[in-house]
């Protein structure tokens, strides 16, 4: 608003900065949760990497004064020349995209000056930017170890605070079904009436009628699961006739035995090598022959016949609960999608046919060591599209300002003055058959949002950034190298939180699998509880009763009239849901978790302990900002 008023006072233009604030109100909208607590992750994290990053640039500085003292006696290096010169020299040396070129001058003079770079490297890159990482990692892994026991026992005394509500004057040892249900009525309001009472027979591991306190700690853990009734047998092919029966049950122990599992190992890495082979003798970019292969046919056929073995014996509610079979599912339907794009010709889908080698992931199954790595990039994936999106704000930003200070800088055959003028000369040579074109390095500009964008990425590469950096430093002030290292600097600490969050989430799967090797983790959590035709007609009345709506117990209705045609007197139900990575860490933790559950038992009895004014005292001198903190963790 303000700038809207200055540009119609002065009726001109000017360099509009605080665009790049724009990203603030997409951070501070509802959806971006995530991103929050990236950035709140990433301020967590700065305290000691500011620390390590003081060193390294204090190790800079004392380099670039002596390596100016050192080297800008010789007017043929360049990269000396100047303190500044120096400075910048070997800021660009720690990211290795002048080197060796800004060795070889004072090398070609003594030999010996290799001894500076050495060091310089040695101590700058190996040793600091290592240890940056590591303090990085170690900061970010205490952060996340913290979060989880504050929201443990938060869960914990939530629960502990609920449990005192419900219980009655007359029954304070135990909560019973009428009181449960009303919680449930809040708390999941959408939940149905059969499934609030299988919930509350999960948590109910005592014979008693009432729900005790330790049981009501699994509260968040059974609230969850989906629950459906069990099978009569182990198959869902369990009621059908004998003969139909002992096929598919054959089906069954095939697609399950070993030997049919290394069979289709052999011929994935077959069609492998067959792809490899095909790739090879590739002449002339013909990529796609209008014709189908006959290795394509037959491979294809090999794993349509597999993908229908395996529905038809583990049945589809199985078969599509697997990770795996569906990833081999969606890859066979494409790799099908493929011949119908090769068979009528439909060049535009051609991508399509590039899907194939996509079956050669199938290998890494064969080692837990592949597995662990390729499951840890799965669970990844949502949690890393947030990171994405962190670093995209951030480029955003720096995308902005580049576009305000730096559009319309770099063109073909500019920086003619400067070291990196070759790079940005427009020239064409014809070198025997062909005709190589220089000078590309123009295209990386901030003339556009695009373009800035992919300019910023090269730079967050470093591969060459200098060239990007000297280029426009020729063109406009010595100043602007002020802009590109603030970016790297920005850019190092995003992503060592995300190498960090990556490490972390990789030593923990490594260390939970090391931990629970006997342990198969696709089926998720499961609770299994039983109920007879009583317990469903007791629950129906009483639901009628409190006049809940015919859509609360319709589930109660159809189970009764089923139980009831098939002469049921008892019904097993499975409860499922997915494993989280809370549950992955209360059983990592499980030991420690003890003791924060002992140490959070003593606190609790220490305030019940004292008299109520000493709480209320206590309470006012807390800081305002911890109380924030404890709010927003709760909800």
């Amino acid at each position: 608003f303000i700038e809207v008023i200055v540009v119609l006072i002065r009726q001109t233009s000017h360099v509009r900065v605080t665009r790049a604030l724009r990203p603030i109100f997409l951070v501070d909208c509802r959806y971006c949760g995530a991103v929050r607590r990236n950035l709140r992750q990433i301020f967590q994290s700065l305290p000691p990497f500011i620390d390590i990053l003081s060193l390294l640039l204090f190790f800079m500085v004392i380099f670039a004064v002596l390596g100016f003292y050192l080297f800008s006696a010789n007017p043929l290096d360049p990269y000396f020349s100047t303190p500044e010169d120096s400075l910048v020299s070997l800021f660009v040396l720690l990211t290795t995209a002048n080197f060796p070129d800004v060795m070889m001058p004072a090398y070609s003079k003594n030999a010996w000056s290799c001894v500076f770079f050495i060091v310089y490297l040695s101590i700058e890159l190996y040793f600091i930017m290592n240890l940056l990482l590591a303090v990085v990692f170690d900061t970010f892994n205490d952060v996340e170890k913290k979060k989880f026991k504050s929201l443990l026992l938060h869960k914990r005394l939530a629960i502990e605070h609920a449990f005192r509500l419900l219980v009655s004057k007359r029954r304070h040892n135990g909560i019973s079904f009428k009181q449960f249900e009303g919680l449930m009525r809040f708390y999941y309001p959408r939940m149905s009436a059969r499934d609030k009472y299988l919930t509350f027979k999960a948590l109910k591991k005592s014979n008693t009628e009432l729900l005790g306190m330790e049981d009501f700690y699994n509260f968040y853990e059974v609230t969850g699961l989906k629950w459906k009734a069990k099978r009569s047998g182990d198959y869902w092919f369990y009621d059908l006739p004998h003969t139909p029966f002992l096929i598919f049950k054959g089906i069954n122990i095939l697609v399950k035995s070993k030997a049919f599992q290394y069979a289709m190992y052999v011929v994935i890495a077959v069609n492998g090598i067959w792809i490899l082979a095909d790739t090879l003798m590739i002449k002339d970019g013909a990529f796609f022959l209008r014709i189908v292969p006959w290795s394509y046919i037959v491979f294809l056929t090999i794993y349509g016949v597999e993908m229908l073995l395996k529905i038809t014996g583990l049945g589809p509610s199985e078969y599509f609960t697997s990770g795996w079979n569906l990833f081999d599912f969606l890859v066979t339907i494409f790799a099908f999608v493929g011949i119908v794009v090769l068979a009528f010709d439909m060049e535009p889908f051609y991508f399509i046919v590039i899907l194939r080698p996509l079956q050669l992931l199938r290998l890494f199954k064969i080692k837990r060591r592949y597995r662990d790595v390729l499951d840890t990039m799965f669970e990844l994936l949502p949690r890393m599209a947030s990171l994405g999106l962190t670093l995209m704000i951030f480029y955003y930003s720096f995308a902005i300002v580049g576009m305000e200070f730096f559009g319309d800088v770099l063109y073909p055959n500019c920086c003619n003055n400067s070291m990196v003028a070759d790079s940005y000369r427009w020239i064409n040579r014809t070198i025997g058959d062909r005709t190589v074109i220089q000078g590309y390095y123009s295209l990386n500009n901030f003339n556009n949002i695009l373009n800035s964008f992919v300019t910023l990425f090269e730079l967050t590469v470093v591969n060459n950034w200098y060239i990007i950096m000297e280029g426009v430093v020729s063109q406009t002030s010595h100043w602007s190298r002020i802009y590109f290292m603030t970016f790297y600097i920005v850019t190092m600490v995003v992503l060592t939180i995300i190498v960090a969050f990556i490490l972390d989430a990789f030593l923990f799967r490594m260390n939970y699998s090391r931990k629970n090797k006997d342990e198969e983790d696709e089926n998720g959590i499961v609770f299994e509880t039983e109920v007879d035709k009583a317990e469903i007609d007791r629950l129906l009345e009483y639901n009628k009763q409190n006049g809940s709506s015919s859509f609360e117990i319709s589930g109660l209705v159809k189970l009764s009239s089923r139980m009831t045609n098939n002469d049921q007197l008892k019904m097993v139900f499975i409860g499922r849901r997915l494993r989280t990575k809370s549950d992955l860490s209360i059983k990592m933790y499980e030991e420690e978790i003890q003791e924060w559950y002992e140490e959070h038992a003593r606190i609790n009895q220490m305030q019940q302990d004292q008299p109520l004014e000493c709480i209320l005292n206590s309470n006012t001198h807390l800081p305002s900002a911890e109380l924030r903190q404890r709010s927003q963790t709760v909800t």
